[in-house]
């Protein structure tokens, strides 16, 4: 059963987490209305089997006092580890505001199972039941094919463009077993432009010569300023939507041409696209099936007020808090595939457009000699200035 599921994504200033705050109605015993003053932690994080980082993200719900509108802000200062087949304990660490890291040798094994604790800084102590991390089948194909329309409604790239590359691939489902898989996808996308400054101009270094790389706030009012790149650099854009999908009709067979991802034209350049087909729990795949299904059944704005859908996360004390979000243990087979973009047809918004909302504005020459400065690529979860490997120049 092949199940679309849209999720709401956040991304950090400099990393891409799913944010899991989903309005849907409610599920399991924890009956929690959704509305303008809700507070609850959200946990996004996946181990997986891959050589890659492996992080725990955490947030808190926050409307914004003015509007009402629904935000989140990321849970600094705890303590987080997680827990492998219930005796060894991998302390994680905070590299940036609500991301914690594990160590960079650590992967996930097929058949090992994985518990995430964490306390805040108050001492309050959150934990997941325990993920069994299950092997998935292995992608034999991947192909895409342009679609002018592929992108719904709520999908399109300034509420205006629709085109797309629908991605499908070919696998073989494991016989006399059941497996739930899910499909992400990353996207190596050319950026030119490094930083913007917003009243204010970017500087190499301050007035004393001292490196600072940075925007600064001068006596003077400037406009919004944005600045080319100095050396190549890459935007890294990960999918906004999930697929899932429970082999109930296909256990044993070869699974073709099954489409899971759809990577909007943000422009005619070539890009570099990493499809992931990942294993999942069954508990696991009830949550994203139930997130999906609630969503489509909440009736919008004239239907019953939704209501949270808890994941596998619990407070030790409180057990009838509501927890926002899914720990979960994956294996992934994921391949690269390099779109030359040569079938597409019609116009674009450009990256910096789909990206931003607007076109980017060059600081004039005349502010100043050797003015405007090129701004470094720094490298984060959404930006690099490493060419990924299977990028072709």
């Amino acid at each position: 059963m092949n199940v679309f599921v849209s999720s709401l994504r956040r991304f950090f200033l400099l990393t891409s987490w799913l944010l899991l705050f989903i309005v849907v109605s409610c599920v399991d015993s924890v009956e929690t209305t959704v509305n303008s003053s809700l507070n609850v932690i959200i946990v996004d994080g996946t181990i997986t089997d891959l050589a890659e980082q492996q992080v725990i993200r955490l947030s808190r719900s926050q409307a914004d006092r003015l509007t009402g509108r629904p935000g989140s802000v990321p849970v600094t200062k705890a303590t987080v580890m997680v827990v492998v087949d219930s005796s060894t304990l991998i302390s994680c660490h905070e590299t940036e505001d609500g991301s914690y890291q594990l160590p960079s040798d650590f992967k996930g094994q097929v058949g090992h199972a994985y518990q995430l604790r964490f306390a805040l800084s108050d001492d309050t102590k959150y934990e997941s039941t325990t993920e069994v991390l299950q092997p998935v089948a292995p992608i034999t194909q991947v192909r895409a094919q342009f679609n002018e329309r592929s992108l719904s409604s709520t999908q399109r790239l300034n509420n205006v463009y629709t085109a797309a590359h629908d991605f499908y691939v070919d696998f073989t489902d494991p016989a006399d077993q059941t497996n739930y898989y899910r499909w992400e996808w990353k996207d190596w996308e050319h950026q030119e432009w490094c930083r913007s400054c917003r009243d204010g101009r970017y500087q190499i270094t301050n007035d004393q010569g001292k490196l600072i790389e940075d925007c600064v706030n001068e006596q003077f009012s400037y406009p919004n300023f944005d600045y080319n790149c100095r050396t190549q650099c890459w935007e890294i854009i990960y999918s906004n939507d999930l697929t899932v999908f429970d082999d109930r009709y296909t256990n044993g067979n070869a699974v073709k041409a099954l489409r899971v991802a759809q990577v909007p034209l943000y422009s005619k350049e070539h890009c570099l696209v990493e499809i992931r087909q990942t294993s999942l729990t069954k508990q696991a795949y009830t949550y994203f099936n139930q997130l999906n299904e609630q969503t489509k059944n909440s009736g919008g704005v004239a239907g019953a007020q939704p209501a949270l859908l808890i994941g596998n996360i619990y407070n030790v004390i409180k057990k009838n808090e509501p927890v926002v979000g899914y720990f979960s243990a994956s294996s992934v087979s994921a391949v690269r595939h390099w779109l030359n973009r040569n079938d597409a047809t019609g116009f674009t918004p450009g990256l910096f457009q789909a990206l931003n909302g607007h076109d980017p504005v060059n600081e004039p020459s005349y502010y100043g000699r050797y003015r405007p400065p090129l701004a470094v690529c720094v490298s984060s979860e959404t930006r690099t200035p490493v060419k990924p490997i299977g990028w072709q120049d």
